[in-house]
């Protein structure tokens, strides 16, 4: 017998303008002595971010399967303080920093309860299909503006 509750994907939230997204570092996540391998650490963004975007109702797929638009990656400054290891309950935190026309930058960070993992900077823009940069969909700047944090932090 299903169980609705269970059965569905985790999904991260906000905490006023700050997105979080909570995982669980697994063994296919760690290299032999159990420490998360560094590529890892962008992947775990990846997916805060996608669900971040989700949360405010954005449809990458949507805007993807009607040729709209994609985000993409094109820049990233990160920065490894400590290692995650096998086991460890992570939290993403994400918060929207800059808006522009064609992309957005955003700071992140991997936690471990208090502790900071990892810091990255991370410019998302706005492609075409064929990969030129686009204006973003307005109502998807505006949701941005709205979320934008205070830089100060």
């Amino acid at each position: 017998m299903s169980d609705p509750i269970h059965d569905r994907p985790y999904q991260g939230g906000f905490d006023g303008k700050t997105h979080r997204f909570a995982l669980r570092v697994y063994f296919e996540d760690t290299d032999t002595a159990g420490i998360v391998y560094y590529a890892n650490y962008l992947r775990f963004m990846e997916r805060a971010r996608s669900d971040m975007l989700r949360a405010v109702g954005i449809d990458q797929r949507a805007a993807l399967e009607s040729g709209e638009g994609v985000y993409a990656v094109a820049e990233v400054a990160i920065k490894y303080r400590m290692p995650a290891k096998l086991d460890d309950a992570l939290v993403i935190v994400s918060e929207v920093r800059e808006v522009r026309a064609a992309s957005c930058v955003i700071q992140q960070r991997v936690m471990r309860e208090r502790e900071t993992l990892a810091d990255a900077t991370v410019t998302a823009a706005f492609l075409t299909l064929d990969g030129r940069p686009k204006r973003q969909p307005r109502a998807w700047r505006d949701i941005f503006e709205r979320l934008k944090g205070d830089e100060s932090k």
